[in-house]
């Protein structure tokens, strides 16, 4: 049995501790927004927060996130009327939409840090998140009018 919190409600799972993290959120808990995309921590779309710092999901065993606070997509702060989401929505940044989660929840950690980022910060904290329909002038475009507060 595995202990943790997971959007801010605590939760206790039967799953092995080395089951990665996103399939305890995905399969034991139905939180299916967090994406699978590589099983490697190399894309992105399964990006979490774990106590306020963005993590792969894929790749974290659960046993890792014990007594930890995890934080989804769906646990984001507003949800639909979240700074970040409506400026995706705004400028059009998904296109299959699949990335779109864990781009989500890693620009949701850079603005925490770094309310009003350069484009060169926000370039370099995305670096990772993969977007197979290279959408990234779109997502850069997000982080900024989410910045703005616009």
């Amino acid at each position: 049995m595995i202990s943790l919190t997971v959007n801010d409600r605590p939760v206790t799972v039967a799953a092995e501790p080395d089951t990665p993290l996103l399939w305890v959120l995905r399969e034991h808990l139905g939180l299916t927004g967090t994406k699978y995309g590589c099983g490697v921590a190399a894309c992105g779309a399964c990006t979490v927060h774990l106590d306020g710092a963005a993590v792969r999901a894929c790749a974290l065993p659960a046993s890792e996130a014990a007594g930890r606070a995890v934080t989804t997509i769906e646990g984001l702060p507003g949800g639909a009327q979240n700074p970040l989401v409506r400026a995706w929505v705004a400028v059009e940044a998904p296109q299959c939409g699949y990335c779109q989660t864990g781009q989500i929840m890693q620009a949701a950690t850079l603005l925490a840090r770094t309310p009003q980022p350069s484009r060169a910060e926000i370039l370099a904290h995305m670096d990772g998140n993969l977007c197979r329909c290279a959408s990234y002038n779109q997502i850069v475009e997000a982080i900024q009018q989410a910045a703005r507060g616009a």
